[in-house]
């Protein structure tokens, strides 16, 4: 491809960049920010103020490339809702009242819970251009985290959701409750991703890394929209359950918005 046809095709995807964020800025805001406003909130709070996850994050800032769709700024969501999601569940919980004494030491691991997510959430992209990147991730994961402040077990926990992060994938089982809801926070709030998120940035910086004709990425398109769908069922938490359906719901109605838009204004380059 000459330099004037790279040009050309970066001008393109700007443009229809632009369509899908009017778009989207005209669509309502999912209900899960609605609702846990307060749990956004507090994840916001963890996030800026733990000692622990600034370390991290600048690991990541470091080493996250950002020209794939899944850089920093997606790892950040990511890590937010992912926070938010685990103060829900944790919420929501089933167990009986704390006897007065624990209520502290009870507080204590909600919150703990809350970083290692995150911990999982701006690490869980790294490998994400090769080949089996949640494998591979959940691996390097498993070998930058000696060096942080964290047990044994938590580790393992970061890793595992790491690992089990990926759609349509074999899921690794675990006997830790734990475990398994730092696991199921970390998927849904990935996937959360895939609605409007997939739209307004994700699709467009991998198409520009890729260097894939439009023309080939239109005749993708339907399969593309039908994968989407397909996510509504795999949310894994209660509330992801109930919320995440409504991400993908408002990314497809941008994406079939968008579809009719390419095929009428950019005719030319189909």
């Amino acid at each position: 491809m000459g330099e004037a046809s790279v040009n050309q095709k970066r001008v393109e995807i700007v443009r229809i960049r632009e369509h899908a964020r009017r778009i989207a800025f005209r669509s309502s805001l999912p209900d899960f920010y609605k609702d846990f406003a307060w749990a956004t909130h507090k994840s916001g709070q963890i996030f800026e103020t733990d000692a622990l996850i600034a370390q991290l994050r600048g690991y990541v800032a470091g080493h996250l490339e950002n020209d794939f769709g899944h850089g920093l700024k997606h790892s950040v969501k990511v890590t937010l809702d992912a926070g938010a999601l685990m103060l829900i569940e944790q919420n929501n919980s089933e167990s009986l009242p704390l006897k007065q004494g624990l209520e502290k030491k009870e507080a204590e691991s909600r919150h703990r819970g809350v970083i290692i997510v995150q911990c999982a959430g701006l690490l869980h992209d790294l490998k994400r251009k090769e080949k089996d990147h949640a494998i591979k991730g959940a691996e390097y994961a498993r070998k930058i985290l000696r060096d942080y402040p964290l047990s044994k077990n938590e580790v393992e926990v970061i890793c595992l959701a790491i690992r089990n992060h990926e759609a349509f994938k074999e899921v690794l089982e675990t006997d830790s409750s734990e475990g398994l809801l730092v696991s199921d926070c970390l998927y849904d709030a990935d996937k959360f991703r895939w609605g409007p998120d997939n739209f307004t940035d994700t699709v467009w910086e991998m198409i520009s890394f890729s260097q894939i004709p439009l023309s080939k990425f239109m005749a993708l398109y339907p399969k593309g929209m039908e994968s989407l769908a397909r996510i509504k069922d795999t949310f894994r938490t209660r509330t992801g359950k109930k919320y995440g359906p409504q991400f993908i719901d408002i990314g497809l109605v941008i994406g079939e918005e968008l579809y009719e838009v390419i095929k009428t204004e950019f005719a030319q380059f189909l």
